[in-house]
């Protein structure tokens, strides 16, 4: 009997697909089963199509996707409708794949689909159908769960996240209770990570060759999944490793391919202690899964090579703090930013001169990328070399300014080669006397902590960022720190992280700056969690995943006395005849000095007598005013002074404005407000100075003057 005659009498149709062409061969059964003209011919694919339930023509592509990929049979189940979409029958397909000739023109791959369709009997009323099976609650319970799998995988950051997350996979009725990933090293086969076994299960498969007659290799070796629905299927294909597989009691097991950019990078195991027949829809999802853990996994090993990559970057560019300053403990904290490699242009050093002193730097290049860590080492060698040679700080500055501006590349418009600036503050210090030369390039201000735990943020001159230009000066600025006092250096990704500025990041960092008075270690710990959470990474701690900015941060404390310092804080700042402007600066670091002063009226007097002071001194002098201001005592009867010194020997005078006057009344409100006022003769120039004392109500003050002229003066 003719095969052509079999497959008439059991209403067996056969088609042929060729989705290069466009076109679908039907025999007569075929034609009818599908409501076409019962004859053989050549159909167009969408009339075809037509032919089918919009939903399980939907299906039959995702079984054609999965039966190309495996090289197997593409089975379904598919609806036939008339034009008006009313179903009329249920047939099942089952057709082979063969790759077409039309692939080597196009350069794309098709296939031809030859295979049979055959009408599948109506369910009875009151039981669940076949089809039923496949586009009931199984079907949504699987999207669900494809969805959730695909955004758990896609979040994952590591290996061992990835992983973890496959493991936590609960698939919709067939979840397997043991999992196993094997990577490929060589012509090694090697176990990434397991699940559901006990420790030591997985040593007889931690190092097999790839010639070895066990699933997972030959799936690297082909790239196909096996699927293995009983032990008999596990032991008669692959006897010689079946005594290993059957110690762990299972019924049926799954190797799928894990293939990144069409090369099988390892494979995964699923092993099921329940019988599983591995349907098409079962194989489905099994291959899809199979698909995102490769792609995790291979963006999770890009990350781990990065991280590891920017530690060790990290490692060499970043400075230990080297041995100990007499006199002086220092601390320091790195955090790069999130994202590619974890290195980025931050920095800190600490460089030990030729005149015994210490020179701290730290430092911020342009970008957060590859070329911003290489600048950033070249230029910390170069401020490295010029501090060596013995140079002060505004000339370590000037040339680390010139050697950055030459660092360009002529006629490259592209943005990541392009010139880049460097902010830097440098500061030179004394570990006998507490006193820095400081010079800084664009930088933020240092801040100071005096011994009682007043923060405090240091005016200090500046020029302009480095690299911007070649010849560019660099004034320094004089703090001593007292015994007890630290001063802390930071770039501004400490200070502006979380959409602050430079003014609400200060108020931000402030409580822990006061708060923290003891541990300077916990204290550059405190710094960095409070910007990016316990899990920073700083020098001695693990990786975080996102930052906005790098951190660098670097700490230096004047060792106290084996005597109690007096309890006292101080603060300083130059007023320049060019900058009226830091007149506001002044009083803003006068008012922080005084922060915890018991009496806030007291402090709105002090900060007006500075500004009338150091006004006078600007309007009436051709020189510059340098403001020094200090608290001694204990809280509550502390006793402030403030001096104002200028270069004039010129005396203030006291005057009687009137009443619509807009100048004059300076010495008057010193009177009024102060308990003690006077003027000092210095070398050259004067300085006027005032007192206030915490607690007492003002009265008249008696000035310590020698001598007033009444009408004229200031």
């Amino acid at each position: 009997m003719r095969t052509e005659d079999v497959l008439a009498a059991t209403g067996t149709g056969l088609w042929c697909w060729d989705n290069a062409a466009g076109t679908v061969t039907l025999d007569a059964a075929a034609a009818r089963l599908l409501e076409l003209p019962p004859e053989p011919g050549v159909f167009r694919e969408s009339e075809v199509r037509a032919r089918f339930h919009p939903v399980d023509w939907n299906e039959i592509s995702g079984v054609i996707g999965l039966a190309v990929a495996e090289g197997t049979l593409a089975e379904a189940q598919l609806r036939i409708v008339d034009g008006s979409g009313r179903v009329l029958r249920t047939v099942r397909s089952r057709s082979k794949p063969v790759p077409s000739g039309a692939a080597a023109q196009s350069g794309k791959t098709y296939y031809v689909f030859i295979g049979t369709l055959q009408e599948v009997a109506e369910p009875s009323p009151g039981t669940e159908g076949a089809h039923t099976a496949i586009t009931g609650d199984w079907r949504r319970s699987r999207e669900a769960f494809l969805l959730d799998a695909g955004r758990a995988l896609a979040e994952a950051g590591s290996t061992t996240e990835v992983l973890r997350v496959v493991y936590s996979l609960s698939m919709p009725g067939f979840s397997p209770d043991g999992l196993a990933v094997f990577g490929v090293e060589g012509e090694r086969l090697t176990i990434v990570g397991q699940h559901g076994h006990s420790l030591g299960d997985e040593s007889p498969f931690t190092d097999m060759s790839l010639d070895t007659d066990y699933p997972a290799a030959e799936v690297v070796r082909t790239g196909r999944a096996i699927y293995l629905p009983t032990p008999d299927d596990y032991r008669e294909r692959y006897p010689a490793t079946w005594p290993l597989a059957r110690r762990f009691g299972r019924r049926s097991w799954a190797f799928l391919p894990l293939i990144v950019s069409g090369r099988t990078m390892g494979t995964w195991m699923a092993g099921f202690r329940h019988p599983v027949s591995f349907t098409p829809d079962e194989r489905s999802v099994l291959t899809t899964v199979a698909r995102m853990l490769a792609q995790a996994l291979a963006r999770a090993g890009a990350a781990d090579t990065e991280r590891e990559l920017s530690l060790g970057l990290q490692r060499t560019m970043m400075p230990s703090l080297g041995p100990d300053i007499p006199g002086m403990t220092v601390a320091a904290r790195y955090v790069p930013t999130g994202g590619g490699l974890q290195i980025g242009g931050d920095w800190y050093d600490l460089i030990p001169l030729p005149n015994g002193r210490i020179a701290l730097v730290i430092g911020d290049v342009q970008g957060h990328d590859v070329r911003a860590a290489g600048l950033m080492g070249q230029l910390r060698i170069a401020l490295r070399a010029y501090a060596s040679e013995g140079h002060r700080p505004d000339a370590v500055l000037a040339r680390a300014s010139r050697f950055l501006s030459g660092l360009t590349t002529p006629g490259d418009d592209d943005e990541a080669s392009a010139a880049r600036f460097a902010t830097c503050l440098y500061a030179e210090a004394d570990p006998e006397t507490g006193a820095l030369e400081i010079a800084r390039a664009g930088h933020p201000d240092p801040v100071v902590m005096t011994a009682d735990g007043t923060a405090v943020i240091r005016q200090t001159e500046g020029g302009l960022p480095l690299g911007v230009e070649a010849d560019a000066d660099y004034p320094t600025t004089r703090v001593v720190l007292e015994a007890g006092e630290t001063i802390m250096l930071c770039t501004d990704g400490l200070i502006e992280t979380g959409g602050h500025d430079l003014a609400t990041g200060w108020v931000r960092l402030r409580p822990i700056l006061e708060r923290h008075t003891g541990d300077l270690e916990k204290l550059a710990d405190a710094l960095v969690q409070a910007v990016h959470g316990p899990g920073s990474h700083y020098t001695t701690g693990p990786l975080a995943d996102r930052r906005e900015d790098d951190v660098a941060v670097l700490l230096l404390r004047r060792d106290a006395t084996l005597t109690p310092p007096s309890v006292s804080r101080r603060t300083a700042l130059t007023i320049a005849q060019a900058e009226p402007e830091r007149i506001s600066a002044a009083r803003r670091l006068l008012r922080e000095l005084l922060h915890d002063w018991a009496d806030p009226d007291q402090v709105d007097a002090a900060v007006l007598l500075l500004s009338e002071v150091a006004t006078n001194v600007l309007v009436h002098t051709d020189g510059d005013a340098l403001m020094v201001a200090q608290a001694t005592g204990t809280p509550g009867e502390r006793c402030l002074r403030v001096d104002v010194a200028d270069g004039s020997d010129e005396l203030p005078h006291k005057r009687r404005p009137g009443e619509l006057a807009s100048s004059g009344r300076g010495l008057v409100l010193m009177e009024m407000l102060a308990h003690k006022w006077g003027v000092d003769p210095q070398g050259a120039g004067k300085s006027i100075w005032f007192e206030l004392n915490e607690g007492e109500q003002s009265e008249p003050a008696v000035p310590d003057l020698d001598a007033f002229e009444e009408p004229d003066g200031v």
